[in-house]
């Protein structure tokens, strides 16, 4: 594995000027805010169309009070197997 010493070293030595010309009383997210709000959004958005599909497979029936069990009409009564 390469020693990072030496790239961070060098990646510093070039964010530290950038530093020093930053408007301490303006600081603003730039493209870095821009770029990581945009991975979270995108996140989220795959997270809400997997719990969409995923809700879909949900069989909302509820079981018999009487705790009998009862098939619905039109099936021929067997427990159908699981979906993966």
């Amino acid at each position: 594995m390469p020693d990072m010493s030496a790239s961070v070293s060098l990646a510093m030595t070039h964010l530290v000027p950038l530093a020093k010309e930053v408007d301490e009383n303006k600081v603003t997210p730039g493209v870095l805010g821009f770029i990581v709000f945009a991975v979270m959004a995108v996140a989220v958005w795959a997270l809400m169309k997997s719990m969409n599909k995923h809700m879909g497979k949900v069989d909302f029936k509820e079981a018999p009070a009487d705790g009998e069990e009862t098939p619905a009409p039109g099936s021929t009564g067997k427990a159908s197997p699981a979906k993966g």
